[in-house]
C-alpha cells in the first residue's frame, strides 16, 4: 500500500490543487462533448456554463479554505498547549452538533491528560524512590558506624574472652538491627512502589487476628503480658488476610514492646454498619496528645525509648495496608493510662 506524503500539505495549496484538478475536469468535459457531438457550439455552451457557475465556484472554495484554516490553526494551539504543558479548553469546540475537530480535539485531549498523568505517576515514584534512598542511608548509618568501631576494637585490642564475648554479642545486636531494619524498609519500598498488591476477598476475621496475635505471644509470655482477644468466629468481611495480619501485628508488637512486664493487652472486635472496628488495648506507658498523629509517620520514635529495639516503621506501615483497604487507624492515649489503638475496615467491597 502506497504511503502517502503529507509533508508539503497547506491551507492554500490545497485550494491551488482543487482549482487544477477542476480545470482539468472541465477541459476534459469539453473535449468528450466535441468527441460526442461534433459540434463546437456545444463546447461553448459547456464554457459559458462554467462561467456562470465560476463565482459561485470561487464563493465555495473559500468558505472551505476559511473552514480548513480554522480548522489547523485550532489543532496547531490545541498542540501548542500540549507543548507547553497548559490545559485543553477542548469545551470551545463542541456544538450542538459533533464535529470532526470536536472529536479530534476531544481524542487528543484524552491523550494529552493520559500522558500527563503518567508523567506524575513517575514523577512521584521518582521522588518515592529519592526519599526510601535517603532514610535507608539516615537509618543505617548508626549501626553500620558501631559495627565499624566494634570490629576495630576487636581486632586492634586485646581483650579477655569475657570482654571478647561482650563486644561479639554487642555487634551480633546491631548485625540483627541492621536485618530488621533492612526486612522493614523492603516491605515499606515495595508497598510504596506499587510492587505489592493488595487482594481483597472475603475471609473470617478471626483467623486473621488469630495469626497476628500468635507472633507476639512468646514475646509477651516472657514479660508476663496477659493477652486476651474477643472476636465472632462467624464474623467475614473483605480484606487481605496476610496483609491486614500484618498490619494488626505491627500494632501488637508495639503495644507489647512498650507494656510493662504483668502488663495487659486486650483485641476486641465490634460490628457496626459500614464497618468493622478492632480496639488493640494495652496498659503501657501511654502517648502524650501531640504525639498521638505523629506515631504513624515514617520513622517516628518517642523520646525516651532508644534502649528499645525498632525503627519506626511498623505502625507506618500498619497505617498505609489499613488505607488502601479502605479503612484507617485511630489512637487514643493519655500518658502513664496506656493506650486504643482503633482499626477500622470496611465491611463492604467499594
Amino acid at each position: 500500500m502506497k504511503e502517502e506524503n503529507y509533508g508539503d500539505l497547506s491551507v492554500r495549496r490545497l485550494a491551488k490543487q482543487i482549482y487544477g484538478m477542476e480545470i482539468c475536469a472541465l477541459l476534459l468535459l469539453m473535449a468528450g462533448v466535441f468527441i460526442v457531438t461534433g459540434r463546437g457550439e456545444n463546447v461553448l455552451l459547456c464554457l459559458a456554463t462554467a462561467g456562470l457557475l465560476l463565482p459561485w465556484n470561487l464563493v465555495l472554495m473559500g468558505v472551505l479554505q476559511k473552514k480548513l484554516s480554522y480548522f489547523t490553526n485550532a489543532l496547531c494551539r490545541t498542540m501548542d498547549q500540549m507543548v507547553e504543558g497548559k490545559e485543553i479548553a477542548v469545551e470551545d469546540f463542541f456544538t450542538e452538533e459533533e464535529t470532526l475537530l470536536a472529536r479530534m480535539l476531544h481524542k487528543m485531549s484524552r491523550l494529552y491528560d493520559m500522558t500527563r498523568h503518567q508523567k506524575e505517576r513517575a514523577e512521584r515514584e521518582r521522588e518515592t524512590l529519592q526519599q526510601i534512598i535517603s532514610d535507608i542511608s539516615h537509618q543505617t548509618r548508626t549501626p553500620i558506624t558501631n559495627l565499624k568501631m566494634l570490629n576495630e576494637t576487636l581486632r586492634e585490642t586485646k581483650l579477655r574472652d569475657s570482654d571478647r564475648q561482650e563486644f561479639l554479642r554487642a555487634a551480633g545486636s546491631q548485625i540483627n538491627k541492621l536485618d530488621f531494619l533492612f526486612l522493614a524498609m523492603v516491605k515499606m519500598s515495595r508497598l510504596e512502589t506499587g510492587m505489592i498488591t493488595l487482594r481483597k476477598k472475603d475471609a473470617p476475621l478471626y483467623q486473621t487476628l488469630a495469626e497476628a496475635i500468635g507472633g507476639v505471644i512468646q514475646q509477651a509470655g516472657k514479660k508476663e503480658i496477659q493477652v486476651s482477644a474477643r472476636c465472632d468466629e462467624d464474623l467475614s468481611l473483605p480484606h487481605d488476610p496476610k496483609w491486614t495480619a500484618e498490619a494488626l501485628f505491627n500494632i501488637l508488637d508495639n503495644v507489647v514492646k512498650y507494656t510493662p512486664r504483668g502488663g495487659r493487652v486486650r483485641v476486641e472486635t465490634d460490628s457496626w454498619e459500614f464497618y468493622v472496628k478492632i480496639d488493640i488495648t494495652d496498659t503501657g506507658r501511654g502517648i502524650s496528645e501531640r504525639n498521638q498523629a505523629a506515631v504513624f509517620k515514617r520513622f517516628y520514635r518517642e523520646e525516651g525509648v532508644g534502649d528499645l529495639p525498632g525503627a519506626g516503621i511498623g505502625l507506618y506501615l500498619t497505617r498505609e495496608i489499613i488505607s488502601r483497604q479502605g479503612g484507617y487507624v485511630q489512637v487514643a492515649s493519655k500518658p502513664g493510662q496506656g493506650s486504643v489503638f482503633s482499626v477500622f475496615l470496611p465491611k463492604h467491597r467499594s
